[in-house]
């Protein structure tokens, strides 16, 4: 039987020291990116460097699992996520290259003019579809591309997409992260998404108005607030009836479409009385649309590849057909060196009995290349060119000349993902965590806190919530706290930190051919990420403690 390393969360024995340097890699990486301006690339193979040595000489982590965390992550993340953001800019640039955009820039434009109210349509209510139904950067990519074709500039329709891409996250990819939760915490699943259901509503209220302030500063949302207020109460009521009476799986699907349907029927009653104008440089479009010279039917043939891509993101998504995929081809490989071979210690895990002995680490890659969302992507993007014209020659020229456009993108992910998983497994991200998990009465706070700190390290929810979900319920049983509420507030804290991951900023930057200037993203949204994540914390720590808000929490 081969050994199993227990990880220890205080390797120094000092607690002070040892979180000091489990935090090392994460501001290596950022550090790179913002501060010298390091290519986002090498900023990340840099900081994968420091994770590693700080897994190998501070927490004393056998070098053949290090190496095993380091080309699992990897693996991870050029499939499934590399594999959606190179498929995803493959669509993109087929419809680009056959001149569609101009025609759809004109028919939004006719739709709504405003740049503002593109924004709330796009950005926020089209984008969370598309979390809704995929995740893993899908909306962002999709709708940052769109507004750079609207004539947005580079850094505005990065920024604005990540800001936007937040209320969804939590019921994301048909409701995977509130089921990741319950599966780690035991908590049911139902009472999980009511409780998420109570809390995140209200940032969805607000996240329209908070995205155009951003843009166009307060003057400006207040010359569309009806539009952000029709926008985000019909999401933030949707969100809240399907995730308190149904449950995870269709909240952002049902949510999403009500708030297009709500803000295409307000646009035939009400228009902004003066319309945005965009600032313009180099990177912009210039571009004057005139309705009257656009066809019905080149209407339909520009929406076609959108309209193919979100039939197959939402079939690939349905369980049951991504079941039968699974079950045609959908091969698991354990990883060697590390699978069950690192132990949880407690309190991240729960103190061990002979009825519940500790419970090893999983690694098992999975790849599951028929069911994979990029590859629903890649059959859309396969149809849709064939529909709007394209020979397969074609096709073949367009998509290795994506594949080398997104090349660094590639590595990027790759590199990010696997410093995540060496922190992981090394137990460095519990480090932080338990950093967060020690501060007594104000545990509501700094536990939403904890639950944007995962999201914003792995680049997504769900992983932040098997990495920290059960943490959550055993400081919140010390501390005299609903574990179903922190639980919750994990998650819910979370999605304020997907604008500031790495792995987001990478993909908005290559659907919006911006490559190398991520720093420029990463400032522009990061005050935006905290000062939401603390307002969940705020209203998290009201609810633990202050009547009538306690009143919502589920029992």
């Amino acid at each position: 039987m081969e050994f199993v390393w227990p990880q220890n969360y205080d390797p120094l024995n000092n607690a002070l020291l040892s979180t000091v340097l489990a935090s090392l890699p994460i501001l290596v990486l950022l550090g790179s990116i913002a501060i010298f301006h390091i290519r986002i690339h090498l900023a990340a193979v840099f900081g994968l460097l420091v994770a590693i040595a700080v897994a190998l000489f501070v927490y004393k982590m056998p070098s053949t699992a290090v190496a095993a965390s380091t080309v699992y992550g990897g693996a991870y993340g050029l499939f499934p996520i590399g594999w959606i953001v190179l498929n995803l800019i493959f669509l993109y640039q087929l419809t680009v290259d056959k001149g569609l955009f101009t025609i759809i820039r004109m028919h939004l434009s006719n739709i709504a003019p405003d740049p503002r109210v593109q924004v709330i349509l796009i950005a926020y209510a089209f984008g969370a579809f598309f979390e809704g139904a995929a995740g893993f950067g899908t909306p962002v990519a999709i709708t940052a591309a769109i507004l750079i074709q609207l004539g947005f500039r580079p850094l505005a329709a990065c920024g604005l997409a990540l800001i936007a891409n937040t209320a969804p996250v939590a019921f994301g990819a048909l409701g995977t992260p509130i089921i990741a939760l319950s599966a780690v915490t035991g908590i049911d699943i139902l009472k999980l998404s009511a409780m998420v259901g109570r809390q995140l509503p209200l940032f969805s209220f607000i996240v329209p108005f908070w995205v155009i302030w951003a843009m166009a500063g307060f003057r400006g949302m207040i010359s569309v607030w009806p539009a952000a207020f029709v926008a985000g109460f019909s999401f933030a009521l949707t969100q809240y009836l399907v995730s308190n009476f149904h449950g995870p799986w269709l909240v952002d699907i049902f949510a999403s479409i009500a708030s297009i349907i709500s803000i295409i029927v307000l646009l035939k009653f009400w228009q902004p009385k003066t319309i945005w104008q965009l600032e313009k440089d180099e990177n912009s479009i210039t571009m004057q649309p005139d309705p009257q010279n656009v066809l019905t039917k080149d209407i339909v043939r520009a929406w076609t590849p959108w309209v193919i891509l979100t039939l197959f993101i939402f079939a690939w998504g349905i369980p049951t057909v991504k079941n039968h995929l699974n079950s045609i081809s959908a091969p698991q490989y354990e990883v060697s060196y590390l699978h069950n071979l690192v132990k949880r210690s407690p309190p991240i895990a729960p103190i061990p009995t002979l009825e519940k002995p500790a419970k090893t680490e999983e690694a098992i890659f999975k790849l599951n290349w028929i069911s994979a969302t990029g590859t629903g992507i890649l059959l859309a993007a396969i149809l849709a060119g064939f529909a709007i014209g394209y020979s397969i020659k074609e096709m073949f020229k367009i998509y290795f000349q994506t594949l080398w456009r997104v090349r660094f993108s590639l590595i990027t992910i790759a590199a990010m993902l696997a410093l995540g998983y060496v922190t992981k497994y090394s137990g460095a991200d519990a480090t932080l965590g338990l950093a967060l998990a020690k501060t007594g009465v104000l545990y509501p706070f700094f536990g939403t806190m904890l639950g944007w700190l995962g999201v914003a390290l792995t680049g997504s929810d769900t992983a932040s919530n098997v990495l920290f979900g059960s943490l959550q319920t055993i400081t919140a049983k010390q501390t005299d706290v609903s574990p179903i509420l922190m639980a919750s507030a994990n998650s819910s804290g979370g999605v304020m930190g997907k604008m500031v991951d790495a792995q987001s900023i990478v993909v908005a930057s290559t659907a919006t051919n911006w490559y190398g200037h991520e720093g420029k993203i990463l400032r522009y949204v990061f005050f935006h990420s905290i000062a939401l994540a603390a307002l969940v914390g705020l209203f998290v720590f009201l609810q633990a403690y202050v009547i009538p808000f306690s009143n919502m929490v589920v029992k």
